[in-house]
């Protein structure tokens, strides 16, 4: 695929992304809007590189270290909603807020990884 087809996609998915959590969770513009932006960019390195959502290029040999990162994925998983239940009207924004986060850490890790390859590439 092309890239200006992958941003078409991508831009497609983030869209449908945001009508989902406008239409569904949080009916404001705003924060459909910026969710809808993120899974977008997200989208956009997913489908134009070659990078898998559930595969894991860190790894570490010594044990310690495994346990730092495991720790550190932990404290990943439950922030999100540990902070929208504090933050959150009676967990209104609980979920919105865990869909935010959760498109904020794939753009992130997404847009390194892309950068690896072209590193790599050149």
């Amino acid at each position: 695929m092309n890239r200006n087809r992958n941003l078409l996609v991508a831009v497609i998915c983030g869209l449908l992304v945001g009508l989902g959590v406008y239409w569904f969770l949080v009916p404001d513009w705003f924060v459909a809007a910026g969710i809808a932006a993120i899974y977008s960019g997200a989208s956009y390195f997913y489908f134009s590189f070659d990078i898998s959502l559930f595969s894991s290029d860190i790894q570490f040999d010594n044990r310690v270290d495994r346990f730092g990162y495991a720790i550190g994925l932990f404290g990943l998983s439950v922030s999100a909603v540990a902070l929208a239940q504090y933050y959150g009207q009676q967990g209104t924004t609980t979920l919105p807020f865990v869909i935010l986060f959760i498109g904020v850490i794939a753009f992130l890790l997404f847009i390194s990884k892309a950068q690896q390859q072209t590193e790599y590439s050149h």
